[in-house]
């Protein structure tokens, strides 16, 4: 794996990886451990498990992340810097599909960021930070498609962020139900022709 693109990086908020390839590799291997063992077990989940599954010693997991906390938000800060990647990423394609494309994206963060709430000290100066940034990267592409004439014009990208958030937050009888409402959901954003 290789280290970010430093234009996806959070103005004033870092997540300051190994610059040693190996090191590197373990730092990413926790950051990844972490965000699964979150995931699936909330942020009480015992430290010793994330070093397990991310394949190294527990004394590499605390020189590292000297505290639990320290883990919660390099996770959550390397979140917002997959979306701002995303930003970049989907900047290329066709409005539309920029916009659903970085949607369904922010859908996977919400997911994590719910199962690391309790760990995420919200009126901090990072998380303000973080959620401007994400914003920021965001905006373009929902103004693009909005331009183009594939987005709603009686909404904005705050309303669509909520919409996702709210549909992605609920609870579903499988994940296949889940996609189908996420579906729906990215459909109600989209103009319609108009009837004949």
């Amino acid at each position: 794996m290789t280290a970010p693109d430093t234009t996806a990086q959070i103005p004033g908020i870092t997540v300051t990886r190994p610059h040693r390839a190996d090191a590197r590799r373990n730092f990413d291997a926790l950051l990844a451990a972490a965000r699964d063992a979150f995931n699936r077990q909330g942020i009480d989940v015992a430290l010793e498990d994330i070093a397990r599954q991310a394949g190294v010693g527990i004394g590499t997991l605390y020189r590292n992340f000297p505290t639990r906390s320290d883990l919660v938000e390099a996770v959550y800060v390397s979140e917002i810097e997959e979306l701002l990647r995303a930003a970049q990423d989907a900047i290329e394609r066709e409005p539309w599909d920029a916009l659903e494309t970085w949607l369904r994206r922010f859908s996977g963060y919400v997911a994590t960021k719910l199962a690391m709430l309790q760990g995420l000290n919200k009126d901090s100066e990072m998380f303000h930070v973080c959620r401007t940034a994400m914003y920021d990267a965001a905006n373009p592409l929902f103004e693009r498609a909005q331009a183009a004439g594939e987005v709603r014009k009686d909404t904005n990208l705050d309303d669509a962020m909520r919409l996702v958030a709210g549909v992605t937050a609920s609870h579903y009888e499988s994940d296949e139900q889940r996609a189908r409402i996420l579906n729906l959901a990215l459909e109600a954003l989209r103009t319609r022709p108009a009837a004949r």
